[in-house]
């Protein structure tokens, strides 16, 4: 298990986790520091620069999340657990992406956001800033609008303590008791990560303004198609059914139209195998009323136009939805490899 322990600069997470550290038994802190380190001394000089200019440097790297999460499992073999981080966390994307890769890999995250009124957190950062220098008053100010855009997503998914009158001691003391209460828990259902090339079935859904319906997962970053990944001797038409059914509650009453069939390079970390699309048709208004939602895997659902869902989506996934509705205009499916399509434009 990982106590994630989430906020601003200044607000005490780091001097709470030691304290909690002392409060549970076989913990260990897990400061992702030498992670950082690790990352500056290895990336090319050039490729580093660039990455420093950014408002969170390595943190914000891909590379980083996947050797946060590898080194968490590997310590987590080493010690009793939990592990506790304090780690500064107010992109929902990042918390996707990190706390599903955990969950495939079997470990639970409990989530804390330590708050503090924000008079009381300035004379701290100015404490701060006499014994660290200005990069501790930097990094607050950095944080700060972070923080207050994240506002909304945070209180939903993080259990909040207010340290402003309570000591580290105290706060931590806090924190265990709503553990015991279970309050945290981040409850993502994701299977183990593929060793190998996967086939997965998307099925497109439409109101009657054509729109397309886009869910948002919890374990991984950006939007996606309903959807998953084909079980063994499972046709994939069946699996995007089936997968309809699961996430969205929703049974529909023919076999969807194959609309794309899109092979996708393995680029490691990511395994690649074949992607389709189906068209699952309209759904009409008493359909969409009864739209419903798994908490554990997806947080929203929504009816996007294209341009919007191109904002949304991430990597090849926009060009796979460009191209299934061309197809559907067609009236024929399309292969595609990596996105785009093979043997000239159609």
């Amino acid at each position: 298990m990982i106590i994630w322990l989430n906020g601003i600069h200044g607000v005490g997470t780091s001097a709470v986790a030691e304290e909690l550290r002392q409060l549970v038994a076989g913990s260990a802190v897990y400061d992702p520091e030498p992670v950082d380190a690790g990352l500056r001394e290895l990336l090319p000089k050039e490729r580093l620069a660039r990455i420093e200019e950014l408002a969170e440097g390595v943190r914000e790297l891909p590379s980083w999340r996947r050797l946060f999460v590898e080194t968490a499992v590997a310590l987590l073999a080493e010690v009793p657990g939990p592990l506790i981080a304090p780690v500064s966390l107010p992109h929902q994307e990042h918390r996707d992406e990190i706390f599903g890769a955990l969950a495939s890999r079997g470990v639970p995250v409990r989530h804390f956001l330590l708050t503090a009124e924000e008079t009381i957190l300035r004379k701290r950062v100015d404490q701060l800033a006499l014994v660290v220098g200005e990069k501790a008053r930097n990094t607050y100010q950095r944080q700060l609008p972070e923080y207050r855009a994240a506002h909304d997503w945070l209180e939903r998914d993080a259990y909040l303590v207010d340290t402003t009158r309570r000591t580290p001691r105290t706060s931590a003391r806090t924190v265990a008791d709503a553990m015991a209460r279970g309050e945290g828990d981040c409850a993502i259902v994701q299977t183990p990560e593929p060793r190998g090339e996967t086939v997965a079935a998307g099925v497109l859904l439409f109101d009657d303004e054509d729109r397309v319906l886009l869910v948002d997962p919890t374990y991984k970053p950006g939007w996606e198609f309903p959807g998953g990944v084909v079980e063994a001797g499972e046709a994939p038409g069946c699996g995007g059914v089936r997968e309809v059914a699961e996430e969205l509650g929703l049974r529909l009453d023919r076999a969807p139209d194959l609309l794309v069939v899109d092979w996708e390079r393995p680029v490691p970390p990511a395994v690649g195998g074949l992607r389709l699309l189906f068209d699952g048709g309209r759904l009409g208004p008493a359909e969409i009323a009864r739209l419903s939602l798994p908490g554990e895997e997806l947080r929203e659902w929504r009816f996007v136009s294209e341009s919007e869902a191109v904002a949304l989506l991430p990597g090849p996934r926009k060009e796979r939805l460009s191209w299934a509705l061309r197809a559907r205009e067609l009236g024929r499916p399309l292969y595609l490899e990596s996105g785009a399509p093979t043997g000239g434009l159609p």
